[in-house]
């Protein structure tokens, strides 16, 4: 007999094939929500503390009550509760998303919130580079506004709903997102980097870009070995570097191949993932 897979709304569990949300739910009228998307190895979450400390800046920001439930301790009962529901203990997603309750038009009569957890197997419970480079280039339709709610998880993702589907009809893997001033802010899912010499530079959190967990955590590692550089980068950049990697929790870093008729290397990539599995203690 399969086995149903289940998620957890506000603590209790509910099988993931039966509705748990209503129509008047706030994050899918209005985009009224956020999320952290984070892996885990059987029953612990990488970086934990990090990602709840984004999700919390990120509900500040949205003016939404923090309920006592949304703590890291119960959160973690929570999740680990839904591993061993769902009978996984290797390697998973966990999407842990929060939006504001039933009730209201734009202007909402209530800042409590509901939150939803999901989880989903991958894989492998460590971090593996991508065995073929990617190949991207820059999606230039609609650029980034760089406002405050632009280093958050939002749900209201259009731009990179838009991105995702030139992605598709360009047959790339993934596309350069830019801001207004048209400097590099990061790509659909990921932050990004660039390795010139000796150096690595980073489009700043000014810029617009997502404060990435993993990005921080690469950041940090790096700067045992290489001066980081974290700025404004035009398109420039792609053609002084010799290597171009993406971030993020899911997938750690993936290496570019291409971009445009450039190509780049791996080495550092390969470096720094090494030491990103070995902080894990992998």
């Amino acid at each position: 007999m399969r086995t149903l897979k289940y998620c957890s709304l506000n603590g209790k569990f509910f099988q993931s094939n039966k509705s748990v949300l209503t129509i008047q739910n706030r994050s899918f009228r209005y985009g009224d929500g956020l999320f952290e998307t984070m892996r885990a190895n059987g029953k612990e979450v990488f970086f934990f503390e990090n990602h709840l400390e984004r999700l919390m800046s990120g509900m500040k920001i949205l003016k939404m009550k923090v309920p006592l439930s949304l703590n890291i301790s119960n959160l973690r009962y929570e999740i680990n509760s839904l591993f061993d529901k769902n009978h996984y203990y290797q390697g998973a997603r966990v999407r842990l998303s929060v939006f504001r309750n039933e009730g209201g038009y734009y202007t909402p009569i209530t800042n409590e919130i509901s939150y939803l957890i999901e989880i989903e197997k991958l894989s492998t419970s460590y971090y593996e580079l991508n065995a073929k480079g990617l190949i991207i280039d820059f999606y230039s339709e609609i650029y980034k506004s760089h406002n405050k709610f632009a280093n958050i998880k939002s749900n209201n993702a259009q731009l990179f709903v838009l991105a995702g589907i030139y992605k598709t009809e360009k047959g790339l893997d993934d596309c350069i997102i830019q801001n207004s001033s048209e400097n590099i802010v990061e790509t659909i899912s990921s932050n990004i980097f660039f390795v010139v010499g000796d150096k690595i530079f980073t489009p700043n959190i000014q810029s617009g870009c997502v404060n990435g967990v993993m990005r921080k955590q690469i950041i940090s590692i790096a700067k045992s070995r290489f001066e980081v550089i974290e700025t404004e980068l035009n398109e420039n950049i792609c053609m002084e570097a010799e290597e171009v990697f993406i971030t993020n929790a899911i997938q750690g870093i993936n290496w570019v191949m291409g971009l445009g008729q450039k190509r780049f290397f791996s080495k550092i990539s390969r470096l720094l993932i090494s030491e990103l599995n070995n902080k894990l203690n992998f």
